[in-house]
């Protein structure tokens, strides 16, 4: 993923513009020789003997780290290697670190997601481990690739045919091995112990690049920064564009239905509510449009059991009993009857002043019904469910009276998050109505040249002045008279002769 966004455009360009720079002077140092390897810095010293005396040296050729290193020119080469890969990679950490601000958001909200996350899930983990991790992101798998390979990740310019020498090659692994420890706080041990000598330095450098990781992970939201909400989409004027295939939307809906419970660990949260009314993972002829049968059915079970619940809530209000099915069995008494048909009156009254488009959805009929009637439907509805497998006759409908006591329970919440979609519409409304009076000025500015063009148009003679002409066809040149005295007094005649002044 790392890698992809490396080779995105935007990625891409942040990458040039921290590393372009450094990478570049590197290149152009033809001086410059980094070996931090004893064994090969060993050979080269002895071909370089070889080559000026002509003749074959006397030293063995092939030895181990510590052979070459008991050698006295070794160590000041292998140190002369240290001092310039120190001089080099300090220009590295300084393009990187005062570069924050370059580095695309999103490439830093993954690292401050990826800090959180770990911090609440190893909650006894140091800052300095966390740090770790985060590095390995933002350097090792973001910077590291391209200063190691930086043609490949065009951060640089070579002409055709060319490419890295194997020194200039050789130079930025090493210089990007020094960063990787700095950036981890890792330590030259073992095989590298040759390279203890700067472990100090590798220490100093992390103290640099946990600032650096820090000021990266300091990011507002997703909201905050793109100031955006779920009714953005209704008012701006440019609309964004996102890309996603629809094998992506299934595998985003099974990932969150797979760590629903480490995504929203709070069990109110809106998105056990959210995945709940998405229901199963789709398949891919739904969301193209191409409904099944069994979708089909699961709508209609689904309505069917909204409907039933809202039927046995009227019914229970008036008849009260200890179990649901003991109260369908049981036969109203009158009492119940009559108050049971003075609220449905009332709610007749008070439906008919609601205005139709903030009417619940329900069937009309049921509010007609008797208080036995609905109970006949109630029973009708519950077997169906049962046939569907819904519900389940057994524990007497248990698990369907839980489900209406908490929608019940949850009423206040319900209504809270009514309000606050209200004021969110109220909000929206008010930008909507800001959108359709900028449209009405651009229409108007727009009606205003087009009857510009047309009045220029038709003072050139390019369209008909004749307002029975609908053809638009062009109109003939009129011809202008002047008398000869208006000539003469124009100066076109010089002078007249033979005709009088008025002619």
């Amino acid at each position: 993923m790392v890698v992809s966004f490396n080779r995105g455009t935007r990625g891409q360009n942040a990458l040039r513009q921290i590393l372009a720079p450094v990478v570049k002077e590197i290149m152009d140092d033809k001086t410059l020789n980094i070996k931090t390897d004893p064994v090969d810095i060993y050979k080269s010293w002895v071909n370089q003997m070889e080559s000026q005396t002509g003749e074959a040296s006397k030293l063995p050729y092939d030895v181990t780290p510590e052979q070459a290193l008991s050698h006295e020119e070794v160590r000041t080469r292998l140190d002369s290697s240290i001092k310039n890969m120190r001089t080099v990679t300090d220009k590295f950490i300084s393009a990187i670190i005062v570069s924050v601000d370059k580095i695309p958001y999103g490439m830093r909200f993954i690292a401050k997601v990826l800090k959180d996350t770990l911090h609440e899930k190893f909650p006894d983990a140091t800052e300095d481990e966390l740090l770790k991790i985060v590095g390995n992101l933002l350097y090792y798998r973001y910077m590291n690739p391209a200063i190691v390979a930086p043609d490949a990740f065009d951060i640089i310019d070579l002409s055709a045919g060319g490419q890295l020498t194997t020194d200039q090659r050789r130079n930025l692994g090493s210089i990007a091995k020094m960063l990787q420890h700095a950036a981890s706080n890792k330590m030259f041990i073992g095989d590298n112990a040759h390279l203890g000598t700067i472990n100090e330095y590798l220490s100093n450098s992390y103290q640099k690049f946990r600032r650096f990781l820090l000021a990266a992970c300091d990011v507002p939201p997703l909201e905050d920064k793109f100031n955006v909400d779920e009714y953005s989409d209704l008012v701006t004027l440019t609309k964004p564009v996102i890309y996603i295939t629809i094998g992506e939307i299934i595998n985003t809906h099974t990932l969150l239905l797979d760590h629903q419970d480490a995504i929203a660990p709070e069990h109110n949260d809106p998105i056990h509510e959210l995945l709940e009314d998405l229901g199963e993972v789709p398949t891919i002829e739904s969301l193209i449009g191409e409904t099944t049968r069994n979708e089909n059915a699961e709508m209609d079970a689904r309505t069917l059991m909204v409907n039933t619940k809202r039927l046995i809530v009227d019914v229970i209000r008036f008849q009260p009993g200890d179990t649901l099915t003991e109260i369908l069995e049981t036969a109203a008494t009158d009492d119940q009857e009559t108050e049971y048909q003075r609220a449905m009156q009332r709610r007749a009254i008070r439906d008919a002043k609601t205005p139709e488009k903030m009417k619940q959805k329900k069937s009309a009929q049921d509010d007609t019904l008797t208080l036995q009637g609905k109970k006949d439907k109630i029973l009708a509805n519950l077997k169906r469910l049962g046939e569907m497998g819904k519900v389940n006759a057994e524990n007497r409908y248990q698990e369907l009276i839980n489900d209406i006591a908490k929608d019940i329970r949850n009423q206040r919440r319900y209504r809270q998050r009514r309000k606050a979609e209200l004021i969110k519409l109220q909000q929206t409304n008010a930008a909507l109505n800001s959108k359709t009076s900028f449209y009405e000025v651009q229409i108007d500015y727009y009606n205003q040249y087009i009857k510009t063009c047309m009045d220029n148009l038709a003072s050139k003679g390019k369209v008909s002045k004749k307002p029975g002409d609908i053809k638009g066809k062009k109109s003939k040149q009129v011809s202008q008279k002047y008398t000869a005295a208006r000539l003469h007094e124009k100066g076109v005649l010089l002078e007249i002769e033979d005709l009088q002044s008025s002619q």
